[in-house]
């Protein structure tokens, strides 16, 4: 029983909803990392996080429905970098171009501190060979054409196709 316990590889699998900057982050990292333990990985990309297997990738951050947003500056004088903003996000929403500088903010955040691109986390996981699986319902539904998405997504199914596969896995996450 040990033996076979010991030789018994983990496996996840990730549903990818949302195609926003912030929300490309947690399966792009919760998957390089299962796949550096040498978990078996796959992520099911639908509705709008199929966003983030396009070839040309252009997420922003958006306020909208994100009461818990932190706005905190990465730039400025000590008095106010790192500082959040004090203002409510539905406030934030009506502002013209407050989603540009969300995102030009949450970027230049995370290049100061060191954290990897959407890019390299995304190439980060094709090398480590988790799977990426597209929803082909989503594809025809958005009149989306294969070419224009990165090349290495592995299968186009629908859920029917992949929810055996995630029945049969160890940990499941719905991001």
């Amino acid at each position: 029983m040990a033996e076979r316990e010991a030789a018994h590889i983990p496996s996840m699998t990730i549903i990818a909803t949302k195609g926003t900057l912030d929300m490309a982050y947690p399966p792009f990292i919760l998957a390089s990392t299962a796949a550096a333990l040498g978990w078996d990985v796959s992520i099911f990309f639908t509705f709008y996080g199929l966003n983030l297997l396009k070839q040309d990738l252009d997420l922003k951050v958006t306020p909208l429905g994100n009461p818990a947003m932190p706005m905190k500056l990465p730039e400025g004088p000590n008095w106010i970098k790192g500082k959040a903003l004090p203002m409510p996000t539905s406030v934030m929403t009506l502002m013209r171009g407050f989603e540009s500088m969300a995102t030009g903010l949450m970027k230049k955040t995370m290049d100061n501190k060191g954290i990897a691109s959407i890019e390299q986390l995304r190439e980060m996981c094709i090398e480590s060979e988790v799977k990426l699986v597209a929803c082909q319902m989503t594809v025809d539904l958005f009149d989306y054409g294969k070419d224009d998405f990165i090349s290495e997504i592995e299968e186009w199914v629908g859920a029917a196709s992949f929810l055996p596969r995630a029945m049969k896995a160890n940990v499941n996450l719905f991001i």
